[in-house]
């Protein structure tokens, strides 16, 4: 039988358990309630098991900047984080080279090389004074046509699902190094620039995967309840009531981190101009296939970024080049994203291509090699950021807010982000309510 809710039982409501829920219950200073639909926490944090091999939901790499939630995770799991400096290449034209592709041009055929580096140099001495259009504007402005033509515009086009010009540039400011003249031809000669970029090194559990983490964060909530496998089916921002599984639950704010659409579906009588932004919201999916190889990659990166169209993949990722432990001994662990997202195939149907072109990118040791794969996909990936997406963003977290509805974490926020990053936010809306 469901209860009447009354004022006086409203809590903090946290729709979703990933890694922002989380961090929001273990920040809370007053009693809360979270509703999770899987049946375990995690989102996309979480790590699955298959004969011995670790799999996360592609790379969960951890990056850490921020002083307290550093802390936070060092005493959450002391000695158990390897530090990894990053081995992170570019397969093109039948070359690895180093990461950035903007800064580590040689290795390339000189055609390509030379192409590129002319187009830079061009791009530096003839600077236009109009600010990019969108992304694809963006790249030939700070890159040049060679350096966008071979990697920024394919590479996007595929890890987006969308072409670059339907995407804004202010997006990237934080993700898409721009590297300095001295940097590029460097690059392109051999003489090796530093690394670049936000994610030089990262840190990984010694075992376990990335949930290893998130179960440690899971075991710091406290001063409130935890119900999983409980879908939220209505958000009733006059009523100030959310129903899951026909259970009415009163609520004094709500931390929704669902994706931002899904909050919009649930609302009871959304004003028209709610509704219409929320349509123009777009989001790319992921398809990917967790693989287990019979012996050790041959290859010593930690993931590749492969811009070609030929390739039925745009990253390949090898868990077991960070921690070998994510595997059996001798053995491989990788995930590949994939570039289709058209009708879901079956894995027999794909992996003999597959493995073909991951042996040409030096991620397999033979196309033999493969012990089993899976397909999986994350139905919310990618946020678009497209021309819409600003004001359609603000329309609805204006409307939300103002019922003390505050959408946070990647997909609630609707962004594009990195784990601490969402720990980050869980801290700050946590104490905006506490």
């Amino acid at each position: 039988m469901a209860h009447s809710p009354s004022a006086a039982d409203a809590k903090v409501v946290i729709l979703g358990g990933g890694l922002t829920g989380i961090s929001t219950a273990i920040h809370l200073k007053k009693p809360w309630v979270l509703f999770e639909k899987d049946a375990r926490l995690g989102g996309h944090a979480r790590t699955d098991e298959t004969r011995g091999f670790f799999f996360d939901k592609t790379g969960h790499w951890l990056h850490l900047r921020d002083a307290g939630i550093k802390a936070l995770i060092h005493e959450l799991l002391p000695n158990q984080l390897v530090p990894v400096e990053r081995k992170a290449r570019i397969f093109s034209h039948g070359a690895l080279t180093r990461y950035p592709f903007q800064a580590n041009l040689h290795g390339l055929p000189p055609e390509i090389v030379s192409e590129c580096l002319l187009g830079f140099l061009r791009a530096q001495v003839e600077p236009t004074q109009k600010a990019p259009a969108n992304f694809e504007e963006f790249c030939l402005q700070k890159f040049g046509a060679g350096i966008s033509k071979h990697f920024m515009i394919p590479y996007n086009h595929k890890l987006w699902g969308v072409h670059p010009r339907e995407i804004t540039s202010a997006w990237c400011s934080r993700f898409v190094p721009v590297p300095k003249l001295e940097d590029v031809v460097k690059g392109a000669v051999g003489d090796v620039p530093p690394e670049l970029g936000y994610n030089i090194s990262f840190l990984y559990p010694k075992v376990g995967g990335i949930e290893t983490m998130t179960r440690a964060l899971i075991g710091r909530m406290a001063g409130g309840q935890v119900h999983t496998s409980a879908p939220v089916e209505k958000i009733d921002p006059a009523a100030r009531t959310v129903t899951v599984g026909g259970e009415v639950t009163p609520w004094s704010s709500i931390v929704a981190t669902l994706p931002l659409p899904e909050i919009c579906r649930r609302l009871t009588e959304a004003p028209k101009e709610v509704e219409v932004a929320a349509a123009h919201l777009r989001c790319t999916p992921v398809r990917y296939l967790n693989v287990a190889t019979k012996s050790s990659p041959r290859s010593d990166f930690h993931w590749i970024y492969v811009p070609e169209e030929k390739y039925p993949f745009y990253r390949v990722g090898i868990y077991t080049n960070a921690v070998p432990q994510m595997a059996p001994p001798g053995c491989g662990s990788l995930y590949v994203e994939l570039s289709d997202r058209g009708p879901l195939p079956k894995v027999d149907s794909i992996l003999p291509d597959v493995a073909q072109a991951l042996h040409a990118a030096r991620a397999l040791n033979s196309p033999d090699d493969i012990l089993f794969a899976e397909l999986k996909e994350l139905t919310y990936a990618y946020v678009v950021f497209d021309d819409h997406y600003y004001s359609s963003v603000e329309t609805i977290t204006r409307y939300l807010e103002s019922h003390q509805i505050y959408p946070r974490g990647r997909y609630g926020s609707w962004i594009y982000n990195a784990m601490e990053d969402c720990i980050l936010a869980g801290r700050e809306i946590a104490a905006k309510l506490s």
